[in-house]
């Protein structure tokens, strides 16, 4: 398959009525949202590209320029993103399309061209299958579909899953992950995309897990983290901070009798495995710290106070939680209410902890 028969259909209706603020555009990246998603159209080779939205603005038409898109807008507002396809259907000149929601920012186009591989002869859509849930609005529609969604305006029927069980479709296992598929709608969803996305900069993956109060259990939290993501087939590596100081060497070992003479650093190699001591003036940040780290697919760090983005911010109702720009998630004992730009698991929940963990580091 080819996009040279292929057109793209961005659904970007703009209403964002859970995220309080129009998400097209948040910054993304050098760019808004929306400016992403047709950025990944145009690197995937598409060259029709149609923007679908609700009603214009002077941000829609220059980015519609900028990228060579076709810019429409819906007949009647209120319609969703059933419009948006109807729209693009019965425009398009290609006989299929890729349509996608301009609110997924790890979606790239090109994936899914790979894995549709060939389109249906006898079918009018084709639809990746994600955990058991079915993906509309990253899926391929034939040209011949826009009747069903020209009937179902005319009905007031806005449910795209009702008007495929009423149109000749094809559903498919998606064997990527998942993650591609996370789309932005509310103000939880955007911290936990802007965490993955500081992980994209690194070469190793970092997460911070951090507490505002000693006693809060970071140390458990982790022992408990590392098996479960050892079964996930990921090596992971730990850097600590400890705020009282610590002192590796022993009176009597050569690597004491180096550091008493004067040496800065000291390293000590067995067949079992190394360390190193080096000794510095102020302390040293821990990301700078883990990136000094090899073999390992990720990084966690423990700290109350040195911790970069993402964060796992934990709270057992001791002090203040620790809720700034850097975190991207609260595990807590007991509901802390006033977190809605957050999402908020149980401190126990150690699998959607793993869950969290695998998506802010990419996977």
């Amino acid at each position: 398959m080819h996009t040279n028969n292929l057109a793209l259909l961005i659904i970007a209706g703009g209403r964002s009525s859970r995220m309080g603020q129009d998400k097209r555009l948040l910054p993304w990246r050098d760019m808004s949202l929306l400016e992403n998603s047709l950025a990944q159209g145009k690197a995937a080779g598409f060259d029709e590209i149609y923007l679908c939205v609700e009603t214009t603005s002077p941000f829609l038409t220059e980015l519609a320029e900028k990228y060579a898109a076709v810019l429409l807008t819906d007949a009647e507002q209120g319609m969703g993103p059933v419009s948006g396809l109807y729209n693009g259907l019965q425009t398009m000149q290609s006989p299929w399309a890729l349509a996608i929601a301009s609110d997924m920012p790890f979606l790239h186009p090109a994936e899914l061209i790979r894995w549709a591989e060939n389109l249906p002869p006898d079918k009018l859509a084709l639809l990746p299958e994600a955990a058991g849930q079915l993906q509309p609005l990253t899926a391929f529609y034939h040209k011949k579909a826009a009747p069903f969604f020209q009937t179902a305006i005319a009905e007031a029927n806005l449910t795209i899953y009702k008007i495929l069980a009423g149109m000749p479709h094809l559903q498919r296992p998606f064997t990527g992950s998942k993650s591609i598929f996370f789309n932005i709608n509310t103000p939880a969803d955007w911290r936990l995309a802007q965490g993955r996305a500081a992980n994209m900069q690194r070469k190793i993956p970092l997460i911070g897990i951090t507490a505002p109060a000693s006693g809060t259990g970071k140390t458990t939290f982790i022992e408990k983290l590392l098996p479960r993501l050892a079964a996930h087939g990921l090596k992971t590596g730990v850097v600590k901070s400890d705020r009282h100081g610590f002192n590796l060497d022993m009176q009597g070992k050569d690597s004491f009798r180096f550091t008493q003479a004067g040496a800065k650093s000291v390293a000590v190699i067995s067949p079992s495995g190394w360390f190193m001591l080096q000794k510095e003036p102020q302390p040293l940040p821990l990301e700078n710290l883990a990136a000094k780290m090899d073999g390992v697919d990720l990084i966690l760090t423990e700290s109350r106070s040195q911790y970069a983005q993402p964060a796992i911010s934990l709270w057992r109702g001791k002090e203040i939680p620790q809720l700034n720009e850097k975190t991207a998630v609260l595990f807590s004992s007991h509901p802390h209410t006033n977190t809605p730009y957050l999402y908020e698991f149980h401190i126990d929940d150690t699998e959607k902890a793993v869950e969290i963990c695998l998506f802010l580091m990419g996977r």
